[in-house]
C-alpha cells in the first residue's frame, strides 16, 4: 500500500499534468471560436460581453442621465456637477433663472 506522501506526490503530479492538458485544449478551443466569430462576423458585444472594459466613458455616463432642463433651442442638460453647457451659462449671464427651463 502506498504512503500518504506518495499519494500526495502522485496527486500533485496528476494535477500539474491536467493543468497542462487543459491549457493545450483551451488554446485550441479559443482558436476555433475566433475562427467561427470571424467567419460569421460575430463580435464580443453580440455574445453579451464587454469588448475590452467595463468602465463607461464620461460621455456614456452623461447620456445615461435623464435631462432636467431644456434650452430655448431644444438643448438639454441633466444639471449635474461639472462645467455648465454654454447655453446655460449664456442664460444665466443674461439674468434668466435656470428653473424657468426645467422640464
Amino acid at each position: 500500500m502506498a504512503s500518504y506522501s506518495e499519494l500526495m506526490n502522485q496527486a500533485q503530479a496528476l494535477m500539474a499534468q491536467a493543468e497542462q492538458v487543459r491549457k493545450q485544449e483551451l488554446a485550441s478551443v479559443i482558436a476555433d471560436i475566433k475562427t467561427k466569430m470571424k467567419e460569421y462576423g460575430i463580435t464580443v458585444a453580440d455574445l453579451g460581453g464587454a469588448a475590452t472594459t467595463t468602465r463607461k466613458s464620461p460621455k456614456a455616463k452623461a447620456e445615461a442621465r435623464e435631462a432636467k432642463y431644456r434650452g430655448p433651442n431644444g438643448e438639454t442638460w441633466a444639471g449635474g456637477l461639472g462645467r455648465k453647457p454654454e447655453w446655460v451659462r449664456a442664460l444665466l449671464a443674461a439674468g434668466k433663472n435656470i428653473e424657468d427651463f426645467r422640464i
